[in-house]
């Protein structure tokens, strides 16, 4: 006995079952049975699996071990995936066998049949549709693409072109050799090429030889393939682009696959138009919030600033983390704030609260009156989303700062000597969420070769770890630091974000060295 998963993995085995099959369990379980038993790579016996899962049939089949003896398989479906059974048996065609596979039932019992064909090529169009889901830009479409597609329909080139400005452009390729579709980048529309008019016919094209491509198109330039298949790419009636699939032997399209093929040119052209979607709002996002942070701090004698900006990896990677100096008639401001949520109405909401504390700044308003006006803006927006913010004025003649945070983490400080403390301000509420809320000052002291570190919580927010470890690490770090190099010193706070693949927040960092007048 033995038990397959939906994927196929091998989830059980018996001890009965690995003498049959001449493997230990241990080799057996988490991996496909035709991955670690040859004789069964045949896809034939895979067939049947799928055969089985789609049809939640019973099937059986029979196969002969390389030592010579013959195992009868009988796979029964389930909603977990397919309890098996292997038994010794002899070679179907023997007379007289004494033991014999039981006769499956439903329309998938015949071996080869063209239920088993239709079944396989419908496990490529569910697999393909399950693994498209999960694609967000073009490039990971096209990736998807060709990961399944290839080894799925045993394909050795693949190419994918959409439309751009009515022309067909090269969004993705794989198995050709290098500049042999160089002279068909940018064609039009109107260009006498059958990846060209597979999308303006609507109309997929096959063709089984070279000859057959040769006859209809005499000035195509070939490469070493032997058949193709020509897929044309469209979304709800809106062409997209076309699907090449290129064979190195001379190939006959059975029904079934010419159909498989179609439909999964469909689901394709839907993926790819989605995935253009979002890349077009994505770049239009990030250049938002390009514009909209800082691209250079001001000068102010006696201090020396730096910034650093990252987006989350996750979903569309911008966000509403900002960090901004305001020169004001006492000094300059030093601001970093953080609206929630990672979306363009996030990065929008974020340039609101940027200018308007620009503005309340600049207008001679004291910390508090600015976080407190800011915080009115946002409640009057209506937004639905909340801030946090900190901001300190600080007076480089002196070395006084006053200080008032709105729901965000304390800044730090690094003093001269090496030491670094996170200054634990009082605080309000944060932005947005009580309209009548007031922000405390706190005044303090920041001493001559000291750095303050303004940060969002992406820097210091690790999942299942406490915050207070993030910012008493990040601490660390800072007192590593020089504040003679405050380019490298910020390099090295956002070293680890920077490094991090799956980072499902911003990450935002001001550092002010304070050298004095």
């Amino acid at each position: 006995m033995f038990s397959l998963d939906q994927d196929g993995r091998v989830t059980y085995a018996n001890r009965r079952g690995e003498e049959l099959l001449r493997r230990d369990r241990a080799a057996l379980l988490g991996r496909h049975p035709w991955e670690v038993l040859p004789w069964l790579a045949d896809p034939a016996y895979e067939d049947r699996y799928r055969a089985a899962m789609l049809s939640q049939e019973a099937t059986s089949f029979t196969v002969r071990h390389p030592d010579g003896q013959w195992l009868g398989f009988v796979l029964h479906p389930d909603v977990h995936g397919l309890t098996g059974r292997v038994f010794p048996t002899r070679a179907p065609e023997a007379p007289g066998a004494h033991v014999e596979p039981p006769e499956p039932r439903g329309p998938l019992a015949v071996a080869g049949s063209g239920a088993l064909a239709r079944a396989g090529a419908l496990h490529h169009v569910v697999q393909m549709a399950s693994v498209l889901t999960e694609a967000v830009t073009v490039r990971e479409v096209c990736a998807a693409v060709a990961e399944q597609l290839l080894p799925a329909f045993g394909g050795q080139e693949l190419a994918l072109y959409v439309i751009r400005d009515r022309r067909m452009h090269l969004a993705w390729e794989s198995g050709y050799p290098e500049g042999f579709l160089d002279e068909f980048e940018g064609v039009p529309l109107n260009a006498h090429l059958p990846g060209v008019e597979t999308l303006t016919t609507g109309t997929p094209i096959f063709f089984e030889s070279r000859n057959r491509l040769s006859a209809a198109y005499p000035e195509i330039s070939l490469d070493r393939m032997q058949s193709w298949a020509f897929l044309p790419l469209v979304a709800s009636g809106h062409p997209v682009g076309s699907c090449i699939l290129g064979y190195d032997r001379p190939r006959v399209f059975t029904r079934d696959e010419r159909a498989a093929l179609t439909a999964l040119g469909g689901l394709v052209a839907q993926a790819l138009e989605r995935a253009r979607l979002y890349d077009a709002e994505f770049t239009l996002a990030r250049g938002l919030q390009n514009a909209l942070l800082p691209h250079r701090l001001p000068p102010v004698p006696g201090l020396r600033m730096t910034g650093r900006y990252l987006p989350g990896t996750q979903g569309m990677e911008i966000g509403g983390d900002w960090y901004d100096a305001i020169e004001t008639a006492r000094g300059v401001a030093l601001v970093i704030g953080d609206v929630e949520g990672h979306s363009v109405a996030a990065a929008a909401v974020m340039g609101q609260l940027r200018s308007a504390v620009h503005a309340f700044t600049t207008s001679d308003g004291s910390p508090g009156e600015v976080l407190r006006h800011t915080n009115q803006l946002l409640a009057d927006l209506d937004a639905g989303v909340f801030a946090t913010c900190c901001y300190i004025e600080l007076d480089p003649r002196s070395g006084l700062a006053r200080a008032v945070r709105a729901g965000h983490p304390p800044p730090l400080l690094r003093h001269a000597d090496g030491r670094a403390e996170p200054l634990e301000l009082p605080g309000g509420t944060l932005l947005g969420v009580d309209r009548d809320a007031d922000y405390p000052v706190t005044p303090f002291q920041v001493p001559r070769g000291a750095v303050l570190a303004l940060y969002t919580d992406g820097l210091v927010e690790k999942p299942g770890e406490d915050i207070d470890q993030g910012i008493a690490a990040v601490c660390e770090r800072l007192a590593r630091t020089s504040p003679d190099d405050l380019e490298s010193a910020a390099d090295a706070l956002v070293g680890d974000a920077h490094g991090a693949t799956d980072r499902p927040d911003d990450v935002a960092l001001l550092l002010a060295a304070y050298m004095g007048v």
